[in-house]
C-alpha cells in the first residue's frame, strides 16, 4: 500500500473525544516500550509522525492517526509500566476497556510482543481478553533484529506455542529496523479495510 498523506488527528480518553466517521481502524496494543509507535512510523515510511520514546509509560491517551482517509491506526497506551501510579494505571486501563469493547469500527487488533522475552503475565491477561473481544487480530514479534537471524523463526514458533497452544492464530516476526514482515502485514492490513473477509 502506498501512503500519502498520513497525519495524525487526535488523542482520545473517552468516546465523546473519537473520531466521528465511519473509517475502519487497526488498533495496536502492547506493554510500554514495545514498538507501538515505530510500528507505525515503520509501516507508513515516516520517521516521526508517531512520538516514539525510550521512556516506557509515555503515551497516556489513544492516539489516532488517519490513513489516507482510508483506516486509522490507533496507538493504545502501553501496560506493565511500573512506575505510573496505580491510580494512573487504572485511569488507562479503563478507558482502553471502554474504547475495545465499545467501539464498532475496530477491523483488526495487532498485539506486539517482545521476541526477546517470554509473555508476561500482563501479555497473557491481554491476550485472553482480546480473544474474549471476539475482534480479528494478529500477533507480532516485535524487535525481531535483536536476535541472530536463524533464531528469528523457532523463536517466535516457541513464543507462540507459550501464547497460544492450539497454533491457531497468526504470529509474525517483525522489525522497525529491518521492516521484516511489512509486507506481510500491510497485506492482511489491506484484506481488513477493503472487507475481503478474513486473512
Amino acid at each position: 500500500m502506498i501512503i500519502k498523506n498520513p497525519r495524525f488527528e487526535i488523542s482520545a480518553v473517552k468516546p465523546s473525544q473519537y473520531p466521528k466517521n465511519d473509517l475502519p481502524e487497526i488498533v495496536l496494543v502492547g506493554k510500554s516500550n514495545v514498538g507501538k509507535s515505530s510500528f507505525i512510523n515503520t509501516m507508513i515510511n515516516r520517521k516521526k509522525l508517531a512520538r516514539t520514546s525510550s521512556e516506557p509509560g509515555k503515551t497516556r491517551q489513544i492516539n489516532f492517526y488517519n490513513i489516507d482517509e482510508k483506516f486509522y491506526f490507533v496507538d493504545l497506551p502501553g501496560y506493565g509500566y511500573s512506575k505510573m501510579s496505580k491510580q494512573e494505571q487504572e485511569k488507562v486501563g479503563s478507558f482502553i476497556e471502554q474504547y475495545l469493547f465499545n467501539s464498532k469500527k475496530i477491523a483488526l487488533i495487532i498485539f506486539l510482543i517482545d521476541i526477546r522475552h517470554s509473555p508476561t503475565e500482563n501479555d497473557r491477561l491481554m491476550y485472553n481478553y482480546i480473544i474474549s473481544s471476539n475482534k480479528p487480530f494478529l500477533i507480532l514479534a516485535n524487535k525481531a533484529d535483536k536476535i541472530a537471524p536463524t533464531k528469528v523463526i523457532p523463536t517466535c514458533e516457541s513464543l507462540q506455542k507459550e501464547l497460544n497452544p492450539l497454533m491457531d492464530n497468526i504470529m509474525l516476526p517483525f522489525s522497525s529496523e529491518k521492516k521484516i514482515y511489512k509486507d506481510d502485514v500491510w497485506e492482511i492490513i489491506e484484506k481488513v479495510v477493503n472487507g475481503d473477509g478474513p486473512f
